[in-house]
């Protein structure tokens, strides 16, 4: 199948560049009015038209033609791009057989830009029949107009005549890569464009027959087979939503979730590796895995912002790194003493296990380990612990969430997709700067992590997980990374901020 469709898309990646790049630059040129200004009917209105002179002499069976340049090629033209050498000014060269110039003048340009080209008299001259045209830069599909007087050669000594409709004359010019070429006035679709057309439905239709006469419409890179996920609840809106995109292109793979938190996902894969029934798993970590687990590997998925999130009653929006370490040693509990609303501080975590929480230690406290909890209700503090701030922890994402957004000074903690437009709740910043890819890439930023994929041991190329992996890693998977908040890694300014240490 793929021979076959190499077969199709090589020739029209040929005709492609025989339509689209050999004649991308192409200066056009057309007559667009030609008419006597000789025997003119005597009316009241006739004015100049009657007689027309140069000085005091009469023109000899004048005409009057109107000459149109347009850049009707696939990409702009410069002044470097026209064939003269570039001592030359001139550009084009019309010479009119039969006729003179007596006169000449520039009286449309499609970019006002073009009008210098034509100031000073530069590559723009007139000698008897010949008209030199400067070296005009056009944008694709501009043009400027010339109009033109003419008269007889012979000035008037042969047999009176007069011109055909259709001037005689000749263009020389051209441009690198390139030509020149007479065009016509047409309405429609171009030739050119309808064959362009006519091809393309040609490979299509192709395609379609190739991949039905295969038996298998599948994308060259789609797996069968079924591929459970785990880990991170922070990262499982991507991993659902890539999963379904995923089944969709290739139906015949299948997929369960079971994102329970980055610690439980790596230790359900890490023992199903060393028990030999781990090829059917893969595990998304936030942050990098714990020592101890040699034989899971991992790949860098996404560059993850975190954001702490503040209860809207509470008055904060800004926090320094100095007053978050404070407030988690307890060291401040009401957040009037740095100069928020009157109300007692209550910390909702995540609990030990979660890459949120790991994020957290290790990129906001500076690996300093939260205190353990010491209430349920992340109301009050539960019978016999110690007097201090209430703390509690939540098993996912969403149930943080909840909980600081109808807990009355509370502050958590989440990836910043999830906590994104949530009612009452706020994202602080950090030092003055908010979550963005930006701040974190250049260092002023300080919650994220990389997104870790873990599968035990190197999968098969032609494996669910495999492919699962790669597709992350694509355009599409890239799109989807991107769609909730976060960057893929190939994409930041410095790419090793993803790489393990």
């Amino acid at each position: 199948m793929a021979l076959a469709t190499l077969g199709v898309v090589v020739p029209g990646i040929a005709a492609l560049y025989e339509f689209v790049v050999k004649g991308r630059k192409r200066l056009g040129y057309r007559v667009q009015m030609d008419t006597t200004a000789s025997n003119v009917v005597k009316t009241q209105h006739d004015g100049p038209f009657a007689q027309l002179v140069v000085g005091t002499r009469k023109l000899e069976d004048p005409t009057i033609v109107l000459l149109r340049i347009e850049n009707n090629g696939a990409t702009n033209i410069d002044e470097g791009d026209y064939s003269r050498s570039h001592a030359d000014d001139t550009g084009i060269t019309v010479t009119f057989t039969d006729r003179n110039v007596v006169g000449a003048v520039v009286t449309e340009v499609s970019d006002t830009n073009m009008g210098s080209s034509f100031q000073n008299g530069g590559g723009f001259t007139v000698t008897e029949n010949v008209l030199e045209l400067p070296k005009v830069p056009m944008n694709r599909g501009e043009h400027y107009k010339v109009l033109l007087a003419l008269e007889r050669a012979d000035g008037g000594k042969g047999p009176r005549q007069y011109p055909p409709p259709d001037v005689d004359c000749t263009v020389k010019g051209g441009v690198g890569g390139g030509r020149i070429q007479e065009t016509k006035s047409r309405t429609g679709t171009p030739k050119r464009v309808l064959a362009m057309i006519g091809f393309l439905v040609a490979i299509v239709v192709a395609q379609l027959v190739i991949f039905a006469s295969s038996g298998d419409s599948a994308p060259l890179d789609c797996a069968s087979g079924h591929l459970r996920l785990t880990g991170s609840t922070a990262f499982e809106p991507v991993a659902r939503e890539a999963a379904k995109s995923y089944h969709d292109l290739c139906p015949r793979a299948s997929f369960t979730l079971e994102m329970r938190g980055s610690g439980e996902g790596l230790q359900t894969v890490d023992q199903a590796g060393r028990d030999g029934s781990a090829t059917d798993r893969l595990t998304f970590s936030d942050g990098e895995k714990p020592t101890g687990m040699p034989g899971l590997l991992p790949r860098p998925i996404a560059f993850f912002l975190f954001t702490l999130v503040v209860n809207g009653d509470a008055g904060i929006q800004d926090l320094t790194l100095d007053q978050i370490k404070q407030i988690y040693q307890g060291k401040i509990t009401n957040w009037q003493e740095i100069g928020g609303n009157n109300l007692p501080i209550r910390l909702i975590s995540r609990n030990p296990g979660s890459g949120t929480r790991a994020a957290f230690q290790r990129r906001v406290l500076a690996g300093e380990r939260e205190p353990g909890s010491n209430s349920d209700d992340c109301q009050t503090r539960d019978p016999g612990s110690p007097a201090g701030v209430v703390r509690c922890a939540r098993d996912t994402t969403d149930a943080v969430l909840r909980t600081v957004a109808s807990t009355p000074g509370a502050l958590g903690y989440s990836e910043l997709s999830a906590a994104t437009g949530r009612n009452g709740l706020i994202s602080t910043r950090i030092n003055g700067h908010a979550a963005t890819v930006e701040d974190a890439d250049h260092g002023t930023y300080p919650f994220w992590e990389t997104e870790f994929g873990y599968t035990y041991g190197e999968p098969p190329a032609n494996s669910l997980a495999a492919s699962f992996l790669r597709y992350l890693t694509n355009q599409t998977g890239a799109d989807i990374i991107r769609s909730h908040g976060d960057r893929p890694c190939a994409e930041l300014a410095n790419p090793q901020l993803c790489h393990p240490t």
